[in-house]
């Protein structure tokens, strides 16, 4: 025969087990709902002013080699414009390496910004690692970004 107390074992057992269960299933929620939010915040940015002229600029660039990008005084708006657009994707390339933005919101908002920018800043960043003893890895993270779009559009890609 059950008693009172084998019952009552059994009730705090599945409270306990219903409460882990709605914990873990809020803390994935949570987690969306920050990406969402961190996201939202990098869009607010991109469609800022300077980042939108930034962008312009760098586009306008014309240059044959990275020794010719080079010999461009370090605060000419070229140069401004080129370290502001490689450290915003820079910053989302560490942030999607890191999870803590989705891949598909990622896709979604910046890919062909990110495909264009890299595609005509990758001879000044290439340039600037072989000239670098001191950083080989120079803006890993935004050519990591565009290798991850670039994948999602070979393949075709989604993730749940």
């Amino acid at each position: 025969m059950v008693d009172i107390t084998e019952i009552s074992a059994v009730v705090a057992a599945a409270g306990v087990l219903v409460g882990v269960i709605y914990y873990i299933l809020d803390m994935r929620n949570q987690t969306k709902i920050r990406q969402t939010d961190l996201i939202l915040r990098l869009q607010s940015d991109w469609r800022s002013k300077e980042l939108r002229e930034s962008y312009r600029t760098v586009m306008r660039m014309k240059f044959i080699d990275y020794d010719e990008y080079a010999k461009k005084e370090m605060d000419s708006p070229e140069v401004q414009a080129a370290f502001d657009i490689c450290s915003f994707f820079d910053g989302i390339g560490i942030l999607l390496h890191r999870k803590l933005v989705d891949i598909d919101m990622v896709d979604e908002i910046f890919s062909f910004y990110v495909k264009v920018a890299w595609e005509k800043v990758k001879p000044l960043i290439e340039g600037r690692r072989r000239e670098s003893e001191f950083d080989p890895e120079f803006r890993k993270w935004f050519e990591y970004l565009y290798n991850e779009v670039k994948k999602r559009e070979r393949g075709g890609v989604k993730s749940d």
